[in-house]
Formats: structure tokens, C-alpha cells, sequence
């Protein structure tokens, strides 16, 4: 398996679904995750350190498992089987280590409050891009981010090809 972190939150060009990045640590993979509205302003709220008033659920359940004594080490973005993306919680609590299903946006808004690593398995990973020149986020010549410019060389028929 392999690390990888939230590069930003995007949006399909075509169906303007929001989209997950994911970067490998090398910067040399880029992993897009196709989400739902409100799993993508879960992660987000996160990303751009939002105070809220009140709890969103992900904070519940991070609150859930700090107060039951339990852990959350890692979680794993482990398959996609039908355009499908599978994850999984890796939990501990005392000696006892035990995953949970999860959507993966709900286990990367978990990840993100927990400060837990997310990792990607190899059959995951072979869907994954090449990142040209490792740097995301600087705008290229033409203005454009380098995200933006890395959804506009995919190919058209990889959108909306995912479901959440």
C-alpha cells in the first residue's frame, strides 16, 4: 500500500460533481476520487480549518472513538470494483485492531480529523495519473491550475464513469 494525502477538492468539468485528489508523497500520482456534495464540504471544512458552531457527523464520530478509548490508525482506499471505489476505518481499541466499511469520502473526512494516514492499495493505484512536474497547485502558462490542467488531459470517457 502506499500513502497518500488530500491534494484539494475539485470539481468534474463535465457533471460538476466534486472531485478528491489524492497525492502520493513522491508527487508523482495523482488519485481522483469522484464524491458527493456534502462528503466533499466534510472534507473541505478540514482542509480550510472552518469552525463550526456545532458538529458535523464526521466530528461526532471522531468524538465517538476518542471517547471510547479507541484509535484510528490509518484508513485505506483498498478496491474499485464497478467504477466503485471501496474503503475501510482500521481501528484499534486496547489489543484489538478491526476495520470498518466505509465510503471513502467518509473515511477521508475521517482521516483528515483524526490525522490518521490514508492509504491506497496497488489494485486502487493503477488507476491513479502521472503527475507531470510533481507540482499541483502553481498555475501553469495558460493561467490554469495545475489540477484543472490535469482533469482536462484525462480522458472525457473517465468521467462520470465513478460512482460514490
Amino acid at each position: 500500500m502506499k500513502e497518500m494525502w488530500v491534494a484539494g477538492v475539485t470539481l468534474d468539468p463535465m457533471t460538476k460533481s466534486p472531485i478528491v485528489i489524492l497525492r502520493d508523497k513522491e508527487n508523482r500520482l495523482a488519485l481522483p476520487i469522484w464524491v458527493g456534495a456534502l462528503e466533499a464540504n466534510a472534507i473541505v471544512v478540514v482542509l480550510e480549518q472552518m469552525e463550526l458552531a456545532r458538529p458535523m457527523t464526521h466530528d461526532l464520530m471522531r468524538s465517538l472513538i476518542d471517547n471510547t478509548g479507541a484509535r484510528l490508525f490509518q484508513i485505506e482506499i483498498a478496491d474499485i470494483r464497478d467504477n466503485t471505489y471501496y474503503a475501510f476505518l482500521h481501528l484499534e481499541h486496547g489489543n484489538e485492531r478491526f476495520a470498518l466499511d466505509s465510503r471513502p469520502s467518509d473515511a477521508i473526512a475521517m482521516a483528515l480529523r483524526c490525522r490518521a494516514p490514508i492509504m491506497v492499495s496497488p489494485e486502487v493505484l493503477e488507476h491513479a495519473l502521472p503527475i507531470e512536474n510533481a507540482e499541483i497547485m502553481p498555475e501553469n502558462k495558460e493561467g490554469k491550475d495545475k489540477l484543472t490542467d490535469l482533469l482536462d488531459k484525462m480522458d472525457p470517457e473517465q468521467f462520470s464513469k465513478y460512482k460514490m
